[in-house]
């Protein structure tokens, strides 16, 4: 009996002390867990298609320019079965595999509230994985009728719609942005100051003619875009929503090199006239001259 009750207070005191070992560790970690302000997010998307965007010009253009003031609409949709270059959807997003977060994910976000010198505001760091965008045919069409509550609306097709581009392909590198809602003491609501790693590509690039004397087609096998000096493209760049529209500045001083690669005109299977190359690429806006650029976007 002895022996029982010395094996049942061993037996306790080990339980008990597993126990406690347990409720320390469990504290230990929520106190972790708890103790870390913010919010993280991972976004572990690897494909992202639309089937068919469509952008409404709702008056179309007026009749004094020589419109006819009916509904028209900018219209990417697929331009293949997504061989040989063609793209199965309107928009295709996939990570580019040579230029990925450390997670793997398409994009990791921190997330912070802060009260704020002169006012709260919300903080939303991003981390962009390296992109590859691929664009199929744009056109433009005449827009169906707008049936009240439908998510749905639709372009005519047939006759009325005519193709701009045959499609394109863009390829990003990883990249860093900061979005701030409220005070935003950053200056703007997104702020873009980063590198993105190895510039960025425009590839697959097809502009058609569709007038009546034209039927032919501008082609140029890649673009790469890369700052002064380097093979990335530096980011310095704000995005701000003012009352009248939509505002983009660009602070960029170094500059860019560009180099198209296999300009063709007529078709992709014309011979090339060669490549161009433009080194030094600067851009300047307002009165006193500022180095980068301003890009307003309104309704009308």
């Amino acid at each position: 009996m002895k022996m029982f009750t010395k094996l049942a207070l061993v037996s306790s005191i080990a339980i008990s002390a597993n126990a406690m070992a347990m409720q320390s560790m469990d504290d230990a970690a929520l106190s972790s867990t708890t103790g870390q302000d913010g919010l993280n997010i991972g976004i572990g998307i690897s494909k992202v298609t639309i089937d068919q965007l469509a952008i409404h010009d709702n008056d179309g253009l007026a009749t004094a320019n020589g419109g006819t003031g009916e509904a028209g609409a900018i219209v990417i949709k697929a331009n293949g079965d997504g061989t040989n270059g063609t793209v199965a959807h309107g928009v295709e997003i996939t990570a580019n595999t040579s230029s990925l977060l450390a997670s793997h994910n398409l994009a990791d976000l921190t997330i912070d509230t802060d009260a704020g010198t002169n006012g709260a505001f919300l903080n939303v760091g991003a981390q962009v994985s390296g992109l590859v965008i691929k664009v199929g045919e744009i056109g433009v069409d005449k827009s169906n009728d707008y049936t009240t509550g439908a998510v749905v609306r639709g372009v005519e097709g047939g006759s009325s719609y005519n193709k701009i581009l045959n499609g394109l392909t863009i390829t990003t590198g990883v990249m860093d942005a900061n979005i701030q809602l409220g005070s935003a003491p950053q200056g703007a609501m997104i702020k873009l100051n980063s590198t993105m790693q190895g510039g960025l590509e425009l590839s697959n690039l097809s502009i058609h003619d569709g007038s009546t004397n034209g039927g032919g087609d501008i082609v140029l096998d890649s673009i790469k875009v890369a700052s002064v000096g380097s093979s990335d493209l530096a980011l310095d760049a704000s995005v701000s929503v003012t009352t009248g529209g939509l505002k983009i500045t660009s602070n960029d001083a170094t500059g860019n090199n560009i180099y198209i690669k296999g300009v063709h005109l007529g078709s992709a299977a014309a011979g090339s006239i060669g490549d161009v190359e433009v080194s030094g690429l600067r851009t300047y806006y307002g009165l006193n001259g500022t180095a980068g650029s301003q890009i307003t976007i309104t309704g009308h």
